[in-house]
C-alpha cells in the first residue's frame, strides 16, 4: 500500500482532534468528576454526576477511537453533542477568540475567559472525518482490508 501526502490529511486531523478530547477529558477525570458534576450543577445541567461521567467517558473513549481511527461515525455524534453543550453554555457569551490576553506582568501573561473558537476547530474536524472518512492509516482501513473487498450481488440474482 502506497500512502500518499494527501492520505496523511485525516491523520492530521485524527491526532489534533483526538489528543484534544482525551486531554479533556483527562482533565476533568484528575480534577474529580465531583468537581466537573458541580460546574455542570451550576450550569443547570439535569443529572450533573452522570453527565459529568459520560461527558468524562466521551471524551476519553471518543478521543481514543478518533486516534486509532476507530468507529469515528459512531463516536463522532455524542462527541459533537459535547462540544456543542461546552460552546453554547460555556464559550459562546465570551465570543469568536479562544485567547483574550489581559495583561501581562513579571509572572506572564494574564488571559481572559476563552470563546468558542476552539470547540468549533474540534466540531469542525470530526465533520471532515465523518464525511470524508478516517483514512487509509486506520483501523477502520485494516480491518476492511483484513475483511476484503465487499462481494458483488448481481442486481437481477434472486
Amino acid at each position: 500500500m502506497k500512502i500518499t501526502r494527501a492520505d496523511c490529511v485525516p491523520l492530521v486531523l485524527r491526532l489534533v482532534t483526538g489528543i484534544g478530547l482525551v486531554a479533556h477529558g483527562l482533565a476533568k477525570l484528575n480534577r474529580g468528576p465531583s468537581v466537573f458534576a458541580a460546574t455542570l450543577d451550576a450550569m443547570q445541567v439535569p443529572a450533573p454526576t452522570v453527565m459529568a461521567w459520560v461527558t468524562i467517558l466521551i471524551e476519553l473513549v471518543g478521543g481514543l477511537a478518533v486516534l486509532a481511527g476507530a468507529a469515528i461515525w459512531l463516536v463522532g455524534l455524542p462527541a459533537a453533542a459535547v462540544l456543542l453543550v461546552a460552546m453554547f453554555k460555556v464559550h459562546w457569551r465570551f465570543g469568536f477568540s479562544s485567547i483574550k490576553l489581559v495583561s501581562f506582568t513579571a509572572a506572564g501573561p494574564t488571559f481572559g475567559p476563552p470563546g468558542y473558537e476552539l470547540t468549533l476547530f474540534y466540531l469542525a474536524c470530526l465533520a471532515a472525518l465523518v464525511l470524508s472518512g478516517p483514512g487509509p492509516l486506520s483501523v477502520d482501513r485494516a480491518l476492511a482490508r483484513r475483511r476484503g473487498p465487499a462481494p458483488r450481488v448481481h442486481p437481477k440474482a434472486p
